[in-house]
């Protein structure tokens, strides 16, 4: 199965936030910000990585199920989509 580019666009936005995110993380470390803002910023990088997961999973699953030659089976969309949770 093959994610369609155009519904991946989102998903592309969310991960590019992400990284930048995560540089700031990396920064704010090596600036001795406090430790709360630190994790503050980290579950901000850890929320949108899990929702970038579950929209690529979401996608994967409706393509699926709509196609006619389903490649992946529904114990293997579970096992994809428990990696997340």
């Amino acid at each position: 199965m093959e994610l369609d580019p155009s519904d991946m666009t989102p998903v592309i936005h969310r991960l590019k936030r992400a990284q930048g995110q995560l540089a700031a993380v990396t920064r704010m470390i090596e600036e001795g910000s406090e430790c709360k803002d630190v994790v503050t910023q980290l579950s901000a990088v850890s929320k949108a990585l899990d929702r970038a997961g579950f929209a690529i999973i979401a996608s994967g699953m409706e393509q699926c199920m709509t196609s006619p030659d389903k490649d992946l089976d529904r114990k293997e969309l579970e096992k994809l989509f428990l990696t997340l949770a």
